[in-house]
């Protein structure tokens, strides 16, 4: 990565774009141009495997006849009135859609707020290799570790700029920097692999290589020797990096175009109990330096922060544009550009951590099983049925015991919220993020 983003020629693009449209006949239109740059070294064992690099510049217009709708995508140096007239053409043989539309004007953001997104740090390919080397040399140097699933590290920078016929003109631009590394413990059948990795908007708030091998190697060897649980009831604690993945789910399950098709679990439940009171969940698309944060949506809306769930009742669901139509609503700009069309989306989301923490409540659990692992597609966001693999760690006498693999855990995400309990160490430095939460009554499918 070698360039900061000059928006001058991509914003005459998509301001081109949309006065192309309306000559061409479109009662709406919006423009968008995204830039995205990036880089890459992997390593394995000592010696690089790769090192990639790309470069791409992409438009896209949406054009509205009445409501009829149509979206075309093309090169950045496309010709504006061929594209224009092919969209135009498109929409007016589209079947009429009640719900589609730009967001209504006084919506629109009046600023675009600088939330700190961009670092403009070059990083040489030469430097990404040693980060990568570097990275994976500490993974090797921890006792029991016997191999490299290879280690990487990377940077970029993505860029969109968006015109509406509305009137709304704006651009941002972030960057991204990321290190990782996989580390392989034991021998033969015995065998374990963990990984860890750090990825950042700003290269110097980066974890450095080293403590990223010694955590990746530290926790593969934690796993050697790794047995069943017994089946029956437990109590389950989820690691951070599998927390995450329930603040995901749970992102589904309020989203309202999930919502309007009726294929969420959480549907019916708006200013319902949807979870344990311990539980609030907050959204910050305007956070500095987050993860996730966005000056405006994908429509040129700035989202405002949302407490999305609130001592467990739900307050709101994430929507676009189109999706707020159809369920009677306003959006509350959270629509994200996806290929031509625009979707609802979390930002910054976090379940807010609680009081008690991950060793206190542990105490209180007693004996349970900590997850730091799950795998396999088994959850089902129409009717909230949960069951995956799982690995992690027998809990006896409120503490951390034997490696645990080869274990299923099973629910029901509605029950699995209603019996959560979140510890007080959640990290932010990611775009979903949420502490060490506890869920009572699964059921562990072992030996």
């Amino acid at each position: 990565m070698t360039e900061t983003i000059d928006a001058a020629r991509l914003t005459d693009q998509v301001a081109a774009l949309v006065k192309a449209a309306r000559r061409a006949g479109a009662d709406e239109a919006d423009a968008v141009a995204v830039r995205s740059r990036s880089s890459g070294v992997s390593v394995r064992l000592g010696k690089v495997e790769s090192t990639e690099s790309s470069e791409s510049d992409d438009v896209s217009l949406r054009v509205f006849v009445g409501r009829r709708v149509a979206s075309v995508s093309a090169s950045a140096g496309a010709d504006p009135e061929a594209l224009a007239e092919r969209a135009v053409a498109m929409a007016r043989v589209s079947p009429e859609d009640p719900v589609q539309g730009l967001a209504d004007p006084d919506m629109l953001a009046a600023t675009v707020r600088d939330l700190d997104l961009f670092d403009p740090t070059v990083v040489p390919a030469r430097d990404l290799k040693d980060h990568a080397l570097a990275a994976e040399e500490a993974a090797l140097a921890i006792p029991g570790v016997t191999n490299s699933g290879g280690s990487g590290a990377s940077a970029g920078i993505g860029g969109l700029v968006l015109a509406t016929s509305a009137g709304f003109l704006g651009q941002y631009v972030s960057s991204r920097f990321s290190r990782s590394v996989s580390a392989i413990a034991g021998e033969g059948t015995g065998m374990e692999r963990d990984y860890d990795f750090s990825s950042r908007l700003h290269f110097a708030d980066l974890d450095e290589p080293e403590a990223i091998g010694r955590r990746a190697g530290e926790r593969a060897v934690r796993r050697l020797g790794a047995r069943k649980a017994a089946t029956g009831s437990v109590t389950v604690v989820l690691d951070p990096r599998v927390a995450r993945g329930m603040a995901g789910h749970l992102a589904g399950a309020i989203n309202g175009a999930s919502v309007a098709r009726k294929t969420s679990f959480l549907r019916d439940r708006m200013g319902r109990q949807v979870a344990a009171s311990a539980v609030t969940v907050t959204d910050e698309p305007l956070l500095m330096r987050g993860q996730s944060s966005r000056p405006f949506d994908g429509e040129g809306v700035e989202g405002q922060r949302l407490v999305m769930v609130e001592h467990g009742v739900l307050n709101h669901w994430f929507l676009s544009t189109s999706a707020a139509r159809e369920l009677g609503l306003r959006t509350n700009g959270r629509g994200v550009r996806s290929g031509t069309s625009v979707n609802p989306s979390s930002t910054n989301l976090a379940i807010e951590p609680g009081e008690k923490s991950p060793d206190d409540l542990m105490r209180e659990v007693g004996t349970g099983f900590y997850v730091t692992e799950v795998f396999g597609q088994g959850v089902n966001m129409v009717t909230g049925e949960y069951s995956r693999g799982a690995s992690g760690f027998w809990i006896e006498n409120g503490e951390l015991s034997y490696p645990v693999s080869e274990v299923t855990i099973a629910s029901n995400l509605k029950d699995m919220f209603m019996r959560m309990t979140p510890a007080s160490d959640i990290d932010r430095n990611f775009g979903t993020a949420a502490p060490t939460l506890v869920i009572e009554g699964m059921t562990l499918a072992g030996s």
